[in-house]
């Protein structure tokens, strides 16, 4: 039988026709991309968060801000603090790096960024020893609120209160504060390979010590963190999962308790709660270069 070439062509535009290798691939991709953007967007809302800031602040470790992030909830959680600040301190880098950031926990973006002496005590370049004893003129690693500012020997300064019994619980009668510090600055590192040190505050450069205590006194989290294994097992929430999922907004901020559900860390709350009893001001020597 002979086909006529109408029904040939009939015949041809009923067959499927084979799709193109180029299609495949697409398809694949497409298919992919997808996965990985819903995996992305499953991730835990604190791990978004500390990605965030670590793109903002490299060199403070990922652990570092995980760590600062359980403290910062956990504390909001018993409203000792409402505002929304985690100041995060890497002892673990040398002190010639950028090493401290000021992060907000609602959007992640870092307000500050910069260098923090340690204390003669807790090593040269590198902070290795820690402790919560007078006379030590070391760092205290831990979980602290701050306090009220004020102008003492080393300019203007910054109240600390330590939370962690046994490693700084004793910041407030050592007078372990935030201040300014002439042997801070990026010139200095450059010149020395490190920073000086204080007599185990957190010593920030004048350029900055302005600013920074302004933003962060009053009842926000400080964190010093270094990965000791028994400072680490002594923060029991830590072992608990962390204290809060905090599912960011559309716009990246990230769900509050109401006002009134919180009790403002004031000026005066944290130094009732956790200063010493003689609650007396801060008597401040001038801190070493050394």
């Amino acid at each position: 039988m002979v086909m006529s070439d109408a029904h040939k062509r009939v015949m041809a535009a009923s067959r499927p026709r084979p799709r193109r290798p180029g299609a495949w691939a697409l398809a694949l991709l497409c298919v992919a991309l997808s996965a990985r953007a819903g995996a992305r967007a499953g991730a835990p809302a604190w791990e978004r968060l500390a990605e965030t800031i670590h793109a903002q602040a490299p060199n403070i470790g990922v652990k570092a801000i995980l760590t600062s992030l359980d403290a910062y909830f956990h504390l909001e959680q018993r409203h000792l603090t409402d505002k929304p600040l985690v100041t995060i301190v890497d002892f673990a880098l040398s002190s010639a790096r950028r090493r401290l950031a000021v992060a907000d926990v609602r959007t992640g973006k870092v307000l500050f960024y910069t260098y923090v002496a340690q204390g003669k005590g807790s090593g040269l370049t590198y902070a290795t020893r820690f402790s919560n004893q007078a006379g030590s003129d070391a760092s205290s690693l831990g979980v602290y609120l701050t306090g009220h500012s004020y102008y003492g020997n080393d300019g203007y300064s910054l109240r600390l209160h330590g939370l962690n019994p046994g490693f700084n619980s004793a910041a407030y009668r050592r007078d372990i504060v935030m201040h300014g510090a002439w042997y801070v600055s990026k010139a200095f590192a450059r010149k020395y390979g490190r920073m000086g040190r204080s007599w185990g505050c957190f010593a920030l450069s004048r350029t900055v010590e302005s600013s920074v205590v302004n933003v962060i006194r009053d009842g926000t989290v400080l964190v010093g963190y270094y990965p000791d294994p028994k400072w680490l097992d002594s923060l029991r929430y830590l072992h608990g999962g962390r204290m809060a999922d905090r599912t960011p907004r559309p716009d990246g901020s990230v769900a509050r308790p109401s006002r009134a559900a919180v009790r403002v860390a004031s000026t005066g709350a944290p130094e009732r709660r956790f200063a010493d009893s003689a609650g007396a001001p801060a008597r401040r020597r001038s801190s070493p270069k050394s």
